[in-house]
């Protein structure tokens, strides 16, 4: 196995899901602001909170990168060069920029720092890739159209120096690697500046201009068409044919999505790397299905394996996600046979759940432990029928068993946030038919 290391970068939309995808095991996470991003719907970061979760995830071994990635106007453009000296402040590690203008002023500004080229800048074949290397990118995250046999032709023909990033898992475009208007025509909310309205997702029918108000499928489905919609990517059992091909950085989409959907997606897709680096059998991995199981654990839609084999195929059948499971809870502790948490959905007692614990195929042979929650209690150790308040202290109890051996190696933030804990601080509660 190539001894070069594979980088894990996930999806931060704001501060507690930043923190949780550094728990789970993230290499990097790429953030943004309400300024150049193009996801400027999540909560995203305030220039305050962001200089903490900057510092919070460089003492756990993490990189930030910062996204600059929408195309700006010119009245932008006068703003850029103040937000990058923010951004070199406050230490973010590396600019993710789509447009030229903006790659020209970080560099005669910042000659420094990395630039990440986005993959809203449509790179697609190896003479592009060196140029942007020749211009001082550090790195590029290629077009989600391109397959595996082309991503290996511009690893080939570029430089050794020149890293290459593809995305792994998440939602898709119908469009050429986001650029799509179609939202912008039909709500007024621009995709390639950050407000993207999905309007792909939506469901398609015709009407003959002399029959209005009446309304004919695409197909002949009475759930009509969703001609636009596209299957999710989902890349996790053939990591190594795109390690192999040359990338490096495995991207995760998602920074407009759930706490609960980086946890278990950044946690299935590092525990896969670790066997990636570690392994000579991984797409026969019994490991490797039961982490592709966890992906179906998450809300999505069908998957696919977008570009990289064939044309990929949309998803006609729903706008929708697929979502049979939820977050129930979050640990905050496990003490004196007790687990205390975080409410996050309302959960009864007798009900099973499956606790989730951070890199626990490092040590286990399960990354999931099944649980029943028995009764109930309050923060001051009452009994309750359910926690119906958002965010609400409960416990239950839960006896220390042998699924995870005490002695095990813990990371730094482990260390110093769950102490000699069973059930890990953070491990997250999951149950069946949440919505």
């Amino acid at each position: 196995m190539n001894s070069k290391k594979i980088e894990l970068l996930s999806p931060a939309g704001d501060s507690e899901r930043l923190r949780f995808a550094v728990l789970y095991g993230a290499d990097a996470v790429y953030v943004g602001t309400s300024q150049f991003s193009m996801r400027s719907t999540p909560p995203n970061f305030d220039r305050e909170s962001l200089a903490a979760d900057v510092e919070f995830a460089h003492k756990n071994g993490v990189k930030v990168y910062l996204t600059c990635n929408t195309l700006p106007r010119n009245s932008e453009v006068t703003e850029f060069a103040e937000y990058i000296d923010y951004a070199a402040d406050i230490g973010i590690d590396a600019l993710i920029i789509s447009d030229l203008g903006l790659l020209s002023i970080a560099k005669k500004q910042l000659p420094d720092m990395e630039i990440h080229m986005s993959t809203q800048t449509g790179i697609v074949n190896y003479q592009t890739a060196a140029t942007l290397y020749d211009m001082g990118v550090s790195r590029v995250v290629l077009a989600r159209e391109l397959s595996l046999d082309e991503i290996s032709e511009i690893r080939a023909k570029t430089p050794a120096g020149l890293e290459l990033e593809c995305f792994v898992h998440g939602s898709m475009c119908v469009s050429y690697s986001g650029r799509c208007l179609l939202s912008e025509y039909l709500t007024g909310r621009d995709a390639n500046r950050g407000v993207c309205a999905q309007s792909c997702r939506w469901k398609y029918t015709l009407m003959e201009e002399k029959r209005p108000g009446q309304y004919f499928p695409i197909e002949n489905d009475e759930k009509g068409s969703y001609i636009l919609n596209a299957n999710d990517l989902n890349m996790l059992p053939y990591l190594d044919k795109l390690f192999s091909a040359g990338v490096t950085s495995f991207k995760i989409e998602g920074r407009a999505k759930s706490l609960y959907y980086v946890s278990i997606v950044t946690n299935a897709y590092k525990s896969a790397i670790n066997l990636l680096e570690t392994s000579n059998y991984f797409p026969n991995s019994q490991i490797i299905n039961d982490l592709n199981k966890e992906l179906d654990k998450v809300s999505h839609r069908p998957y696919g394996t977008g570009f990289y084999f064939t044309t990929p195929n949309q998803y006609l059948e729903d706008g929708g996600y697929i979502r049979e499971y939820d977050i129930a809870a979050v640990v905050i502790e496990h003490k004196d046979g007790m687990l205390y948490c975080e409410q996050r959905n309302k959960i009864f007692p007798n009900t099973d759940a499956e606790i989730v614990i951070p890199n626990a195929y490092r040590y286990t042979n399960s990354i999931f432990i099944p649980i029943k929650i028995g009764d109930l209690y309050d923060e001051n150790g009452m009994s309750i029928p359910d926690t119906k308040h958002a965010k609400m202290v409960f416990s239950f109890k839960y006896i220390e068993g042998n699924e995870i051996d005490k002695n095990i190696e813990k990371t730094e933030f482990q260390q110093k946030t769950i102490g000699t804990n069973l059930i890990p601080r953070g491990s997250i509660i999951r149950c069946l038919g949440l919505k």
